[in-house]
């Protein structure tokens, strides 16, 4: 019993110290063409609060939850769009670096005829 919980302890510490990807993300609404830009340090968990939230009816944006709402989540899209690599420098500002890449990609699908509504 002794060497599972060790097992599980260095598993749990192992998982803690792995990097995970970050960068830019897009929800997309296929029935209005409406995309949603937004970034995290964390992008598997980013998605996965955005679906859960959708799921239980307590995201913040109402348009998207309605779109949920009328698909039951048939509707959007999950997409990432960019990572970054880990930074070399550890003084980093990754929140800048993260708005730097967002608003290009906004551009980029803004100047595709893409109707980009914002960061979420």
């Amino acid at each position: 019993i002794l060497g599972i919980a060790m097992d599980k302890q260095q598993a749990k510490k192992e998982y803690l110290q792995t990097r995970r990807p970050m960068g830019v993300y897009l929800i997309r609404n296929t029935r209005n063409g409406k995309s949603y830009i937004g970034s995290s340090t964390d992008l598997p968990a980013r998605i996965n609060r955005h679906k859960t939230e959708l799921k239980f009816g307590s995201h913040r944006n109402a348009e998207l939850l309605d779109a949920w709402k009328l698909s039951g989540g048939a509707s959007l899209e999950f997409e990432i769009l960019d990572e970054l690599a880990p930074p070399e420098n550890p003084n980093t500002d990754l929140q800048e670096e993260l708005r730097t890449l967002s608003d290009m990609w906004i551009g980029k699908l803004e100047e595709a005829g893409h109707i980009v509504e914002g960061l979420l």
